[in-house]
């Protein structure tokens, strides 16, 4: 699978309507037959910064996500918001799924 984290940062007078603005991007991304999971999170010690965690089943399922039309109209839209290029780490990993954390039982 793809594994990907995206951190974005975001202009002052984005920053608390930024969900509603990616709201059709995540909506339209997690209804792709290749995503395994789209979920966003905000930092707890910036609220400006946003983190997306998200995965693909393959290589089609990741190029299928990025050539995607609300792919290209979601990079549009962020654009103007963000206050510099997001940082992304993108890997392709083993598995399919979130496995337990071996060091935390519970």
């Amino acid at each position: 699978m793809y594994f990907i984290v995206v951190k974005f940062q975001t202009k002052p007078e984005y920053t608390a309507n930024f969900m509603d603005l990616v709201t059709p991007f995540t909506t339209a991304t997690r209804a792709e037959a290749g995503n395994l999971w789209f979920d966003w999170s905000r930092s707890v010690e910036d609220p400006a910064e946003f983190v997306l965690v998200e995965a693909f089943a393959d290589d089609e399922a990741a190029g299928a996500h990025v050539n995607s039309e609300h792919f290209k109209a979601a990079m549009d839209t962020m654009r103007p918001a963000l206050v510099s290029t997001p940082k992304i780490v993108s890997r392709k990993v083993e598995g399919n799924d979130w496995g337990d954390m071996g060091e935390l039982q519970v």
